[in-house]
């Protein structure tokens, strides 16, 4: 289990059948308790963001150069 300096407790309406699937991958060992889970789960698709972000950045135009030539690529 990680250990967090400080916390919020949020409380979410989540529907039935997350919460069944939710209990169930407990039951399986994924994670100590529901709360672990989600919080597994939040920081993994912040991750995924943080990598999607990085992802997109590379894509951009490079803006090294001549000033006429950059504005012809935007």
């Amino acid at each position: 289990m990680l250990y967090y300096k400080t916390m919020a407790t949020l409380s979410i309406p989540i529907p039935d059948d997350m919460v069944k699937r939710i209990e169930d991958l407990v039951k399986d060992g994924i994670a100590p308790n529901k709360a672990e889970l989600v919080r597994q789960a939040v920081k993994s698709y912040l991750e995924e963001q943080a990598v999607n972000a990085v992802l997109k950045a590379l894509k951009e135009p490079d803006l090294e150069g001549d000033l006429d030539e950059l504005a012809g690529k935007i």
